[in-house]
């Protein structure tokens, strides 16, 4: 029993840093773009739901899984936005949701404090791929703004597969403001 009790206090010890946080869309901005006949088109989503757990002094301990909304999509065309909802890109009533969820969270060797870089998986259209980025950790209130960006192939996610003016490679940049819960 004096054992279970002393492990239970290292456990305690070493995770004590470690503090759940909700995304929320207020202070925070998912942002992607791709080319549309050559030319830069972006979009935004909102939706954040989720839960992220951070501790900068054992980033090994965090984890990060969120969510947005498929159909919250605003490219500020409405007719492009419900064409992007439809079974030809995101298919947003059988697949509402695209999920990012982390494997492994690294301190970065980056000068300065607040460098991290995620490794995880990104959930678009039921299928799961591996992505990995740096991002910035910034306190921010009660909570911390998450801050960064990577590229995906989006017909690796089945998005648009007919298309032939869309690039294939998709910049998605993120701004994640979570409150402590």
């Amino acid at each position: 029993m004096r054992l279970i009790i002393i492990l239970f206090f290292i456990f305690a010890t070493i995770n004590s840093g470690a503090q759940k946080y909700t995304p929320t869309d207020k202070g925070s901005k998912i942002h992607f773009v791709i080319k549309n006949f050559g030319i830069g088109t972006g979009g935004d989503f909102q939706g954040l739901k989720g839960e992220i757990t951070f501790d900068t002094l054992n980033p090994s301990s965090s984890f990060f899984n969120v969510s947005i909304a498929v159909k919250t999509i605003d490219t500020d065309n409405s007719m492009r936005d419900q064409d992007l909802r439809s079974k030809d890109y995101f298919d947003d009533q059988k697949y509402p949701e695209i999920k990012l969820t982390s494997t492994k969270i690294d301190k970065t060797n980056k000068s300065g404090t607040g460098y991290y870089y995620f490794t995880g998986n990104l959930n678009i259209k039921g299928i799961s791929k591996p992505v990995s980025f740096p991002f910035l950790a910034e306190k921010s209130g009660s909570g911390y703004l998450f801050t960064g960006e990577f590229t995906i192939n989006r017909l690796d996610f089945g998005v648009g597969e007919s298309s032939m003016v869309l690039a294939n490679k998709v910049t998605v940049s993120l701004k994640v403001f979570a409150n402590k819960i």
